[in-house]
């Protein structure tokens, strides 16, 4: 290490993904792009995040010799809040909607997302121009003591909250007040419209805070216990750096985090200004385009799990396709095909390497019998979150989770009936059971080319796995290897579709995901068609994971462009996290309510003028200072500050009619660092 690197800042990131926790130490000095130190892995444990993450940074300082002092910001990316989501997985919450219907859950999906939770319903909210209705808590503030103990935190959603918020805020102290849980108002995380979809936004944050909760937490006892007293930032799913403090109260700001990083640390891996990124890790593949440097974002805001939030984040497409993902058997059929995913599952190699005989033992008792089983070669484990989180289980569901240990248990031994499957499904989407099976890591395992885990109890899965049926009663593969060869080919076929898939759907064209299958299906089929098909992407792909350089080897000839896949590729999320920077923007929507009457709706504040001017230069006022303030809570000193105003108005009869104005302002920086 130079003289000059020593004196230099250095910058620690760390992403947190669904396996793996990586670390990287860097410097701005060292070139144009700094350098990277150290880097580092460690597996995640979503038990104790801490582990995982001191593993991780412990490696990252041993390997650079460096005084953990000299760390100047910390900054983390995490796929946690984006693999809950695809997974369908979070804390029970309740939601509280003001002024809605119960036909109101039917729109955006809200239903769907809401599963079994509790919703209480309560008069009031406001009119667009932000007059309130009248107010009623009362059956609210009767539900509070049963719900109370048996929640992680509550979600609320007012009627036009974001024209006055109100009623939110009586809400949300009532809340407070009688159980001290969190609770997520509508208004504070979108100035959007659209009350169903800004509710479902308000559910799905309330269910991760515990969650981000705990691994900010860990994060920080860490730095704490290592004597590094630096700043702890977040990266945002656009992209941009907030203060821990920042991304716990708005931890669904960090759904497509970890993508994100991966997109900054990508075009400063590569210096490539266009391309398409895939980042391919345990649970899901992200794919998302750099146009002129910058990332695509999304207007409309991030589908993450199948539901449309109200969150500005990239234009990634998430795809529950990953390293770990399930792999099945298609149903029904002569000639079945190999299915992956969504579902994670840990990998019978990471399983046995962590529990060794209690996995091998099971394994190797299925393959002596004579028939193979159903649920050969799966297992049960509790994902070691805390136990307040397992309240409100249903009795099936609760004796089903006592019966379930810290020690994986052969699923033909756990479960006595269909229904029961069932009920651990559901154990699994509240985060509470893991289930480890066969998956593509596995088949790497098998076929010699990843040897981090333990092969020989991947084998076993293999070989559980051939002994499998098609339609015509026949074993699925000779052997574990032929059908590790098929899985990985089946991964690497599946990345190529929604690669595409995503290149059809950023060019507006219907049917993406259909034309993308055929297009792939052609290329590789050895008797094409008739119909000759080829397609080309006009720019290359930047393969990103640690797994890249294995499942996109064969990746360019289907897409029709080169592959890079770069030197750092294994921790571009953890360096993304620490070369990005500081946005935060606030909103000040002004309305017309009557004629010569002005309003003013921004932050928790409401105001009328009589003058249209007096009422943008207020708005501007305001959401100047909220940036400011919000980008001092985001983690920058040095913020710069631009405003931009759009107006609506129409002409009649000749004159101009003022309808409604809508000022944002954007405040960027770097974020501070320690001294």
């Amino acid at each position: 290490m130079t003289a000059k690197t020593k004196s230099s800042p250095l910058f620690l990131g760390i992403d947190t993904g669904g396996t793996y926790t990586d670390a990287v130490l860097w410097s701005e000095a060292g070139g144009p792009n700094g350098k990277v130190l150290a880097k580092a892995k460690a597996l995640t444990t979503r038990h104790d995040l801490a582990v995982g993450i001191s593993g991780a940074v412990d490696a990252v300082l041993q390997k650079a010799g460096t005084d953990p002092a000299a760390i100047k910001l910390v900054s983390m990316s995490t796929t946690l809040a984006t693999n809950a989501l695809v997974e369908g997985q979070g804390g029970r919450v309740a939601l509280v909607m003001i002024g809605f219907s119960e036909g109101d859950l039917a729109r955006d999906g809200l239903k769907a997302a809401l599963g079994t939770d509790p919703v209480v319903f309560c008069p009031g909210g406001h009119d667009v121009h932000g007059n309130a209705a009248k107010l009623d808590l009362s059956g609210l503030e009767a539900a509070l003591p049963e719900l109370g103990a048996s929640v992680s935190g509550f979600a609320v959603c007012a009627y036009f909250a974001t024209r006055n918020p109100a009623h939110e805020l009586a809400a949300r102290d009532l809340i407070r007040e009688k159980t001290g849980l969190p609770v997520t108002a509508s208004h504070e995380l979108s100035a959007k419209l659209g009350g169903p979809r800004r509710a479902l936004t308000t559910l799905l944050n309330a269910r991760l805070i515990s969650m981000i909760d705990r691994l900010v937490a860990a994060t920080e006892g860490f730095l704490a216990a290592r004597g590094i007293a630096a700043p702890l930032m977040v990266v945002r799913g656009d992209g941009a750096l907030v203060s821990a403090a920042f991304a716990r109260q708005r931890p669904i700001e960090t759904i497509l985090s970890g993508p994100a990083a991966s997109l900054v640390g990508a075009r400063h891996m590569t210096g490539l200004d266009d391309a398409v990124v895939s980042d391919i890790g345990g649970t899901t593949t992200d794919v998302a385009v750099l146009d002129k440097g910058r990332p695509r974002l999304d207007p409309e805001g991030a589908t993450v799990g199948g539901f449309r939030t109200m969150v500005e984040a990239v234009a990634m497409r998430t795809f529950g396709l990953g390293g770990d993902s399930e792999v099945a058997l298609e149903d029904g059929v002569l000639s079945p095909k190999i299915l992956l995913g969504p579902r994670r599952l840990v990998p019978l190699a990471l399983a046995g390497m962590v529990h060794g005989e209690a996995v091998t033992s099971e394994l190797e008792r299925q393959l002596r019998a004579p028939n193979p089983g159903r649920m050969d070669g799966r297992f049960a484990v509790r994902t070691g979150v805390p136990e307040r989180l397992a309240a409100g289980l249903t009795a099936p569901e609760a004796r089903l989770y006592e019966a379930i240990g810290s020690v994986p248990l052969a699923l033909d031994r756990l479960l006595t009936s269909n229904a029961q499957n069932a009920t651990l499904n559901r154990l699994v989407s509240r985060g509470l059971v893991h289930i480890s099976g066969f998956t593509p890591s596995d088949a790497a395992h098998v076929l010699g080319k990843q040897a981090n885990w333990d092969a020989a109890t991947a084998r076993l899965g293999a070989e559980l796995f051939t002994r499998k049926r098609d339609g015509r009663g026949q074993f699925v593969a000779a052997t574990p290897e032929a059908i590790s060869e098929r899985v990985l080919l089946t991964l690497t076929r599946w990345s190529a579709e929604y690669i595409l898939e995503t290149a059809f759907a950023e060019d507006g064209l219907d049917g993406a995901a259909t034309v993308a299958h055929a297009l792939v299906q052609r290329a590789v089929d050895a008797h094409p068609g008739i119909a000759r098909l080829s397609v080309a992407l006009d720019r290359p792909v930047i393969g990103l994971g640690a797994s890249a350089p294995l499942h996109y080897a064969g990746l360019a000839e289907l897409v029709g462009n080169g592959c890079v896949v770069p030197e750092d590729t294994d921790v571009a999320n953890a360096l993304g996290a620490v070369v990005g920077q500081v946005r935060v923007s606030a909103e000040a929507r002004v309305s017309q309510r009557k004629e010569g009457l002005f309003r003013v709706a921004s932050g928790e504040t409401v105001r009328d003028f009589v003058d249209e001017a007096a009422a943008i230069a207020a708005a501007e006022t305001d959401v100047r200072a909220i940036a400011a303030g919000r980008a001092r809570d985001a983690g920058t000193d040095s913020a710069e500050i631009e405003i931009a105003s759009e107006f609506r108005v129409s002409t009649v009869e000749g004159q101009r009619m003022f309808i409604e104005a809508l000022v944002v302002a954007v405040a960027s920086g770097r974020p501070r660092i320690a001294v």
